[in-house]
């Protein structure tokens, strides 16, 4: 299981998108692309990077339909990489079965899981769940509910609005340990999950990719306030994990030539503001490893000290081998360097990133035993 506490982690993410690639117009198969999903995880481990994350979709032309199914097989290859996933939809899947899915991940991966829970941005995908898209904060709230319950009691009597009752029910299995994954909250612009994740003392993860840093900062303030209001501990001790957008070259010019072809199609943000102007104003940054590093040190300016870092590089695209390149400069010039100025003046009191063994451990001392925790921490 995951053991060694860092103040921050450092990942990617992916969203899985089957894109042709601009330069070539060569498209790849689904198969080709999951592959590459998969390939990317490995390559994170090796150039020394914390967290793998995959999104959840299930429309094209997006292929990762069961994080699971993945990260499971990628638990089996790995031996370090804390297994994420950047969506899980609490909204359109059954909470019983995100509760035994992910718990069963969870002893795979001898604990090295966790997952960020949203409501997704594709309207379509609630009516094929059998829901209705504008009971969305109604069901995320609604369903982590019940989800926090299952990974928290042996036997659990419920009644909802959206799914039928439940009467002496167990999850299976249970937690590892005793202790459910870590869950993030994430949400680029509903104000009610950041109440969510701080009401629950969760993470929260703002994937502030489209953003510019004054909406982050009021996401993330929001979060902060209300933790602390809550009783979780003080504003700087909550947990958040931001999202970023990068492209890499030795030169930054040949970066912005390189990427601009994948950005003015990329299905997440292309067809809109020029590269430049999206540079300017978000997190995104193409050019070379320093300039990545600078941008993202001054996320702490207005986000706080915090403890995920995730980067999309794979987006619109971009060939394996080009993304493969992004991650050694990642491993080897960029996160490194991270690490090292993220900790200098860091607070005494900000938390180190979730693992599941240092989360075991305060578990059994607020038990009060060195044995098996009587209840999972938050």
């Amino acid at each position: 299981m995951t053991g060694t506490a860092e103040a921050m982690q450092f990942g990617i993410f992916t969203v899985g998108d089957v894109t042709p690639d601009p330069t070539s117009g060569r498209t790849p198969t689904e198969h080709e692309r999951i592959k590459a999903m998969t390939t990317l995880a490995l390559k994170a481990e090796e150039v020394g990077l914390d967290v793998f994350a995959t999104g959840e979709h299930h429309n094209p032309p997006f292929v990762p339909s069961s994080p699971t199914t993945m990260l499971g097989w990628i638990a089996a290859r790995t031996r370090r990489l804390i297994l994420s996933t950047a969506t899980t939809l609490i909204t359109t899947n059954d909470p019983v079965k995100i509760a035994e899915d992910y718990a069963m991940l969870q002893h795979l991966a001898d604990g090295r899981v966790d997952l960020m829970l949203g409501r997704g941005n594709t309207a379509p995908v609630y009516p094929w769940f059998g829901q209705d898209i504008r009971n969305g904060i109604p069901l995320a709230i609604e369903n982590y509910a019940l989800l926090h319950r299952l990974w928290r009691e042996d036997t659990v009597d419920w009644e909802g609005r959206f799914r039928t009752p439940l009467q002496g029910f167990t999850s299976t299995p249970r937690p590892l340990d005793g202790v459910p994954p870590f869950v993030w909250h994430g949400s680029i612009r509903s104000p009610e999950i950041a109440e969510q994740a701080a009401s629950y003392g969760d993470g929260f993860f703002h994937n502030n990719i489209f953003w510019p840093k004054d909406h982050t900062q009021r996401m993330v303030d929001l979060y902060r306030r209300r933790y602390a209001q809550h009783g979780h501990g003080t504003e700087e001790q909550a947990v958040v994990g931001l999202g970023g957008h990068v492209f890499m070259r030795r030169n930054s010019q040949d970066a912005v030539r390189e990427f601009r072809p994948y950005f003015d199609v990329a299905p997440v943000y292309g067809h809109g503001p020029s590269l430049e102007e999206f540079t300017a104003r978000t997190p995104l940054t193409v050019g070379s490893p320093q300039q990545v590093i600078e941008k993202t040190l001054t996320f702490r300016e207005y986000a706080g000290d915090y403890q995920r870092q995730l980067f999309l590089v794979d987006h619109a695209g971009l060939p394996l081998k080009t993304v493969l390149e992004q991650l050694d400069m990642l491993g080897e010039e960029v996160v490194p360097v991270l690490r090292e100025e993220f900790a200098k003046n860091r607070p005494a009191d900000a938390p180190d990133a979730p693992t599941h063994t240092a989360r075991v451990a305060a578990a059994r001392a607020r038990a009060g035993t060195g044995g098996t925790p009587s209840g999972p921490s938050r």
